[in-house]
C-alpha cells in the first residue's frame, strides 16, 4: 500500500542544516510518495488525501490560524499525525499542539554519543533496535515527561551522556492516539549523519509507516 504524506518543514526559529537530508531520506522510503512544503497555505488545503502529515524539524510558530484548525480536525476524524526532532519547538502557542504531540522541547546537552533503551520492542519504529541503542545527537530535554500519556517507545539512558536532565523518566520517542488518529513522535534526528543511518532510517520510516495507518 502506497501512502501520501504531507512533509511540512517550515523554521520560524532555528533552522537545521539537515531539513534537506531528512526530506530526501523520507523521499527514499519504500511504500511513500511525499509532498514536502514550507508553504503555511498547504496546511490550509483539506488534507485527506494524505495519509499522514510530517513536522519534519519544523521550529516556532509555523501555522496559520487557518492551518492549525485543518491540522486539528485532520488528526480528529483520523489523519495520522508525525513530529520528528525539533517539532517540538514549534507552535507553543497553542496549546492542542503540545498535547497532540505528547510533550515540548525544554533544552538539550551537546551533541554527543549516547544510548537509546527501547522500552517497546514490539512497534515498527523500534521492533529492528537491539534492546540499547548506541546514537549520536542531541537527546532533548522535555518540559515534562509524556509517560502516561503516550506508549513510550525509546528512552534516553543519561547515563551514558553528559547534561542529561530528566533522570531515570526520560523518553524519546513514543506514540499515541488523538481523537481516530495516530501521532508518532521522535526526538532523534538532529544531523545529516542520522539520514544516512539505516538504523535510524528504519526507526523513522516504521514510526512514520505507523502514523499512517500501515502497521499495526
Amino acid at each position: 500500500m502506497i501512502a501520501r504524506l504531507l512533509v511540512y518543514t517550515r523554521t520560524a526559529d532555528y533552522r537545521h542544516d539537515s531539513i534537506p537530508d531528512a526530506v530526501a531520506a523520507v523521499r527514499s522510503f519504500d511504500g511513500f510518495v511525499v509532498d514536502a512544503t514550507e508553504d503555511p497555505a498547504a496546511l490550509e488545503q483539506p488534507l485527506q488525501r494524505y495519509a499522514a502529515v510530517v513536522f519534519l524539524s519544523t521550529s516556532g510558530e509555523v501555522l496559520t490560524p487557518a492551518g492549525r484548525d485543518r491540522l486539528a480536525g485532520y488528526v480528529e476524524a483520523g489523519g495520522g499525525f508525525a513530529g520528528v526532532h525539533a517539532a517540538a519547538c514549534t507552535e507553543y502557542g497553542w496549546p492542542y499542539y503540545g498535547d497532540l504531540l505528547g510533550a515540548r522541547f525544554a533544552r538539550h546537552p551537546a551533541y554527543q554519543p549516547g544510548r537509546a533503551v527501547v522500552e517497546d520492542p514490539a512497534h515498527p519504529a523500534t521492533r529492528h533496535l537491539p534492546a540499547s541503542w548506541d546514537f549520536t545527537d542531541e537527546w532533548y530535554d522535555f518540559e515534562t515527561s509524556p509517560r502516561g500519556a503516550v506508549r513510550v517507545l525509546l528512552r534516553a539512558d543519561e547515563s551514558s551522556y553528559e547534561g542529561g536532565g530528566m533522570g531515570a523518566d526520560h523518553p524519546l520517542a513514543w506514540c499515541r492516539e488523538q481523537g481516530a488518529g495516530r501521532v508518532f513522535y521522535t526526538a532523534l534526528g538532529h544531523a545529516s549523519d542520522a539520514y544516512a543511518d539505516p538504523v535510524f532510517r528504519a526507526h523513522l520510516a516504521g514510526g512514520l509507516g505507523w502514523a499512517a495507518g500501515r502497521a499495526a
